[in-house]
Order: structure tokens, then sequence, then C-alpha cells
């Protein structure tokens, strides 16, 4: 028997009468501010539940689904998991500092007012999504970030390096210390590539943006 409590009263929310949570699905439950701090969330569906303010602290995510969720206010400290499902998510003002989300998928969400201080999100999707927020150290090696919104996000010592601005708004965005070494800028050029990449890089457009 596994008991979800409230992150602060310590209320038990669900009990799910299963010895381990992977795999579980919690489709349409309400687990507002509920506390999965340090557990093993692998391969969880958490399609259609309400999950504003919860807790994911330390938690293992590979492979668990969020898509389209209400994620604001959530926390997700040192988290880790590739391959996390977050598309089309709304997940204002949540935390992920020093989280380990390679590979994640970002595509869509709203991650207006974020924190990922620290945070590892190399080859991660953002592509098309709402990027204001606090990136300053975080990973981006390789991320695709093709049509993102980072107008006015803090990008302080963030490594692009290989990444895919195409596109990107960064109007106003705080850039110091940041590498992008091979990064395919938001013109579609090609920093600090060969000639020919660059080339390469200036003739895809929009409208080939899942090639």
């Amino acid at each position: 028997m596994i008991l979800i409590k409230h992150k602060r009263s310590g209320e038990v929310l669900l009990e799910v009468d299963m010895p381990t949570l992977e795999g579980h699905s919690f489709e349409g439950v309400r687990l507002e501010e509920a506390n999965f701090a340090e557990m093993n969330l692998e391969g969880v569906d958490f399609s259609n539940a309400d999950l504003q303010g919860a807790d994911f602290s330390r938690a293992k995510l590979n492979g668990a689904n969020f898509q389209s969720r209400n994620l604001r206010g959530t926390v997700f400290l040192e988290c880790t998991g590739s391959d996390v499902n977050f598309m089309d998510a709304f997940i204002e003002t949540s935390r992920f500092c020093d989280a380990d989300l390679v590979g994640s998928n970002f595509r869509y969400a709203r991650l207006r007012g974020c924190d990922f201080r620290g945070a590892d999100l190399s080859r991660a999707d953002l592509s098309l999504a709402d990027c204001r927020a606090n990136f300053n150290d975080a990973n981006l090696t390789q991320a695709d970030l093709r049509g993102a919104d980072l107008s006015g996000a803090n990008l302080n010592g963030v490594d692009f390096t290989r990444a895919n601005l195409q596109e990107a708004k960064m109007v106003d965005a705080d850039m110091h210390r940041v590498r992008m070494d091979g990064t395919i800028g938001p013109s579609g050029k090609r920093v600090g590539g060969t000639p020919a990449q660059q080339r390469v890089a200036a003739k895809r457009r929009w409208w080939q943006f899942w090639n």
C-alpha cells in the first residue's frame, strides 16, 4: 500500500494498493499539493490529473507523462528523468532548480516565471514553448528551441552548444556568459560553424520545423 499525502498537512489524498507506482495511471485524479518527493514515478501517467502545487522534488520521472497538465506552482527540485513528457503543459511559476531532465519534451509548454537554475535540459525539446523564465547556468546543449519565446528570460551562464534557436524570440534576454559554440541562432545562421554549415542552417525555415 502506497499513501499519497498532502505536502503540508500530511492528509492522505489517495491510497494505491500496489507495491510500486511504476507505470501507474493517475488519470483524472485530484492531487493538488500532493507530496511525491523522492518517489519512483517512472512511466507514470498523470493524464487529466490536477497537480497544481504538487512536490516532485528528487523524484524519478523517467518516461512520466504530464502532457497538457496544469502544473502551476509545482516543485521539481533535483528531480531526475529522461524523456519526460511535459508537452503543452501549463507549468508557470514552477521550480526545476538542479533538475536532470535530459531529452524531455516541453514543446508548446507554458513556462513563464519558472526557475530552471542549474537544470540539465540537454537535448530537450522546448520548441514553440513560452520560455520567459530563469535559466541561469542551465545546460541547454543540443536543445531544440525553434520558435520558443525567450523574451526577457534570464539566460546568464546558459550553455547553448549546438542548440537550435531558429526563429526564437530573444528580445531583452539577459545573456551574460552564454556559450553558443555551433549554435543555430534566431536568424538561422550557425554561430561558430563552418561557412557550409551556416549556409545549410540558413536555408531551413519554419515550414520545415519538424524535419
